[in-house]
């Protein structure tokens, strides 16, 4: 504290002077000073002032009025008092009267003044001094972290680039002061990454990032505000790395699983084109299927080529110069075949394979008009020297070497030579045709048609025609009686050479090679004929945008789809579809190659789209299990065989066909068994054992029980083959027509068959089913034949285990003597009927056999010489009182008649027995009639039958 100066001391003289010459009590008021300023520390109470509170009365010494009792503070809310530490002094101190927060106010400005004690110790007639400004200051302390603006930061960047700033973290502080509020220093917390982080909170990467490396980064950053103290939670940042817009396609996918049987399914359903914010004028798309590897080029029908005939309306009459080796069809035995094609017929010739088609399977009217077909794959011939490789070619057999005609490539170049035979007319004809076509050495599977109108020949190839490039004149063939030789994958060389040889061998792979005589092919059944059974395919056509424009190729396994717009090709991408429309299609994959092009405002491309390759992974589908049951062994008088209708051994046929299907989800667990409908395309009845005899036995089908029908027939010695793509119930209608004749069958005793059946030629195939025809011989009849030793080889004894169970009791009860005499008697009667019953059919049965033999005797002079005129009824000596026998026959002829309508000879029932056609009917109801009228003869044992 200062001490008081001149003035001061001047004062208290003054006041002296007063006092001792008897001046007034307290005439003078306290002096302060005029300002003061201090500073107060947050959460403390004391205040440094400057200059320090000190009041002044000119009155002292003088008690009371010259002493300080006093200050008082006039301001608004100013927590703050003033408080006189001595009373004569005049000192006094400012503290805080409650909390001082510098958050809240930072500074304060009020009043002070000074009151004196007054004139006497009640403090009346007190003097205040005047009025002071106070200003006092709130110093902060640093007592609060720094918190960031935000909970979590996210940037972005573009691979390949160093960025000045990324992105700005920010961070603040509560405290008051700039030292303690500002923030001084930001940190990465995160060690090893490729950022850096200034004191304003700019983050920037110190390398330059890769897509493919990372694609996104997680740092956390810390702040620290200038008075060094830190955040008390780091704040994560994250910045995410995207690649550098590359124009491309986007959001597809290089599998996608098809399920047979689900129709079509879209491909790219959620992908588009990326062309990086470009103005474009157009794009084009082309879609593209690649199927070259499944079977002839794509997913067809695998059916035998006469069944694909039939199937898509071919004129008959075809001739399949490759067919399936058989022991009916054996030239193409020794023939390289290409395997595991799903049942497809493929033949490969390496340049040393070739065969001669016998002589009975080739066509010997060929007119003007015919046609030749074939599926070929071939490729550029080896070796600088191409020669000729023959497909197919009718040479001289021997003597010469005409060929008088041959299909054949030479060149890249399908020739056709049709050498016709000398007539009147002699002069130049057309000789040779020729096309030159890329598809003949693209190592690609194509169908080649060619019809022949002469003088005019057409190529389809795929079922697109051609006409030919250059058709060269030659003289016809003088007539000879040189026979022919029909080969297949080179030319049968008969003459000139000291030995017959194969020339002009074919290197590649044929298959369904056939010739039609007398007819050409028609465009509807050629395309027909190599029609794709999966394709591409655009789903919802009517949401396509107006301006978008597509086309297909003739196979569908191309797809083109223009556009202005990028968002409408995009659309019309997302609908393209694969389908396949084969109830068992073949499994694998199918390859998808999509290009686009992309043009600009004034240039013709401006970006280029990479391509990109994808599969189809068609699903195996549920295989399915054919199934031929029925009657196994059928027994049947040689009677039956010898007439003109014979007998039909399949006649209770069953054909089913089931798969094993998963849940609902596909999964193969829980599975289910169900039957499913689909077609046939053959079914082989081939005879077990030795072959048909012509001379005495046949085993064939009516034509009538194939109309309507898809089907056709051959027969051999050795079975009978139906043909033709069609279901299962028009196959076990044919085949139940089926018949076998004998008409000598005096040494055969039983014949056996095998029946097979096939879906898409041989890829799912049925049981083997036997079936064995048993044959009843006529038995000489003796003089003494007792029925109950020995009954007839031909009948199948009949159990009455009712009847015995009824017998036991009465006997195991004490039966009285008589009475079971009388059930014994019973029970002999019946069986002795029972058995001249059914000897009696028998020899009905014979009757009409000797009469197709010899018509010698009648039914009566037959039944008269027989044994059986001697058999004695023993009912007549042996049974009771005459209304007990007729109630006791009464009830056993009841039982015989239930007999003989399930019972017939040998065994066999009525329903095995049954005719299919309506004389078979007339048969039966004949010997019925024989029946009737031979009846009389045995009334004396029962009334009816």
């Amino acid at each position: 504290m200062q001490r008081p100066g001149v003035p001061l001391m001047l004062f208290w003289l003054l006041w002296a002077h007063t006092f001792a010459f008897g001046g007034k009590v307290n005439k003078h008021k306290p002096w302060i000073e005029t300002s003061y300023h201090g500073m107060i520390t947050e959460n403390m109470d004391t205040v440094l002032l400057d200059p320090p509170l000190v009041a002044l009365d000119k009155d002292a010494p003088v008690p009371y009025a010259g002493e300080i009792c006093a200050f008082k503070i006039f301001g608004q809310d100013a927590p703050f008092e003033a408080v006189v530490l001595n009373r004569t002094s005049g000192e006094g101190v400012l503290r805080a009267s409650s909390h001082v927060d510098c958050e809240s106010q930072k500074e304060y400005t009020f009043i002070i003044q000074a009151y004196d004690c007054g004139a006497g110790p009640s403090g009346a007639d007190w003097k205040k001094s005047h009025k002071a400004v106070v200003h006092i200051q709130v110093n902060d302390v640093n007592e609060f972290s720094p918190v960031f603006r935000e909970s979590l930061y996210k940037a972005s960047v573009t691979e390949g680039k160093i960025y000045d700033s990324i992105l700005q973290v920010e961070a603040w502080d509560q405290d008051c002061s700039p030292q303690y509020s500002q923030i001084c220093n930001y940190e990465i917390v995160t060690a090893g990454t490729p950022f850096a982080i200034d004191r304003n909170g700019n983050i920037r990467n110190t390398e330059r990032l890769s897509y493919d490396k990372q694609q996104s980064y997680k740092i956390m950053v810390s702040a620290f505000d200038c008075g060094q103290k830190k955040t008390k939670e780091d704040v994560a940042v994250h910045i995410e790395v995207k690649p550098v817009c590359k124009p491309g396609w986007q959001g597809w996918n290089k599998r996608v699983d098809y399920e047979p049987g689900t129709g079509s399914k879209q491909l790219f359903p959620k992908m588009h084109l990326e062309t990086c914010g470009g103005p474009l004028s157009g794009v084009k798309v082309m879609v593209e299927l690649q199927t070259n590897h499944i079977g002839k080029g794509c997913d067809r029908e695998t059916y035998s080529e006469k069944s694909l005939q039939k199937l898509c309306g071919a004129a008959s009459g075809s001739t399949d110069l490759l067919p399936a080796p058989s022991p009916s069809t054996n030239w193409t035995a020794s023939l390289l075949t290409d395997s595991g094609r799903d049942s497809d017929l493929i033949y490969r010739f390496d340049g040393r394979q070739a065969t001669n088609v016998p002589d009975h399977v080739v066509p010997q009217n060929l007119t003007d008009q015919f046609t030749i077909a074939t599926w070929m794959k071939h490729g550029p011939s080896p070796g600088l020297r191409v020669e000729k490789e023959t497909i197919l070619c009718n040479s001289d057999k021997t003597e010469m070497n005409r060929h008088h005609y041959a299909l054949y490539v030479h060149n890249c170049r399908l020739v056709f030579l049709l050498r016709r035979d000398f007539t009147q007319i002699d002069t130049f004809r057309p000789a040779e045709f020729h096309w030159k076509l890329e598809q003949i050495c693209d190592k690609e599977w194509h169908y080649y048609v060619i019809n022949v109108e002469f003088p005019a020949v057409t190529l389809f190839v795929d079922g697109v025609t051609y006409e030919p490039y250059l058709v060269t004149d030659d003289w016809p063939i003088h007539s000879s009686k040189i026979d022919t030789q029909l080969t297949v994958g080179a030319c049968w060389q008969g003459g000139v050479v000291a030995t017959s040889r194969f020339t002009q061998y074919f290197h590649g792979s044929l298959s369904g090679l056939t010739i039609r005589p007398g007819r050409i092919e028609t465009q509807k059944v050629i395309s027909c004929l190599q029609a794709c059974k999966e394709g591409l395919d655009i789903n919802s056509l009517e949401s396509l945008a107006k301006d978008i424009k597509f086309h297909f190729n003739p196979a569908q396994s191309v797809l083109v789809v223009e556009g202005e717009d990028v968002d409408s090709i995009n659309t019309a991408v997302t609908k393209v579809s694969y389908i396949n429309s084969r109830q068992f299609p073949t499994p694998g994959l199918r390859r998808l190659h999509i290009t686009a092009a992309v043009q600009c405002f004034g240039e013709e491309t401006c970006l280029s789209i990479p391509d990109i390759r994808a599969v189809v992974v068609v699903l195996a589908p549920s295989e399915p299990r054919i199934t031929i049951t029925g009657s196994k062994q059928h027994v049947r008088p040689a009677s039956d065989l010898r007439s003109p209708l014979g007998v039909a051994p399949f006649k209770e046929l069953r054909i089913t066909s089931t798969v094993i299907k998963g849940d609902a989800f596909g999964r193969p667990h829980r599975p289910g068994v169900m039957e499913v409908m689909h077609n046939l395309d053959y079914c082989d009845v081939l005879v077990i054992g030795d072959e048909l005899n012509p001379e005495r036995e046949s085993l064939e089908i009516h034509h009538s029980a194939l109309l309507g029908k898809h089907l056709d027939a051959t027969n051999s010695t050795s079975g009978i083959s139906i043909y033709g793509v069609d279901s299962m119930a028009h196959y076990e209608q044919a085949l139940r027509q089926l018949r076998y004749r004998n008409w000598r069958p005096a040494t055969l005793t039983e014949r056996s068959f095998r029946l097979t059946c096939s879906e898409l030629n041989g890829r799912y195939t049925s049981n083997e089913f036997n079936m064995e025809v048993s044959v009843l011989h006529h038995t000489a009849p003796v003089e003494h034949v007792n029925h109950m030793a020995a009954p007839p080889p031909y009948m199948r004894p009949v159990h009455h285990p009712l009847m015995i169970h009824t017998l036991n009791s009465h006997m195991s009860g004490g039966a009285p003597p008589a009475a079971t005499v009388v059930i014994v008697v019973c029970i002999a009667a019946l069986v002795v009927i029972v058995v001249i019953g059914i000897y009696r059919i028998h020899a009905t049965h014979q009757e009409g056999s000797r009469d197709d033999e010899d018509d010698m005797k009648e039914p009566e002079m037959d039944w008269e010489s027989s044994a059986l005129n001697i058999t004695v009824n023993p009912m007549e000596d042996m049974r009771g009182p005459q209304a007990l026998g007729k109630a006791v026959r009464g009830e056993e002829c009841e039982e015989e008649d239930e007999e003989e309508d399930v019972e017939l000879v040998g065994g066999m029932t009525t329903a095995e027995s049954d005719k299919s056609d309506e004389e078979g009917e007339e048969e039966e109801e004949e010997e019925v009639n024989k029946k009737k009228q031979e009846k009389p003869e045995w009334d004396s044992s029962c009334t009816t039958y």
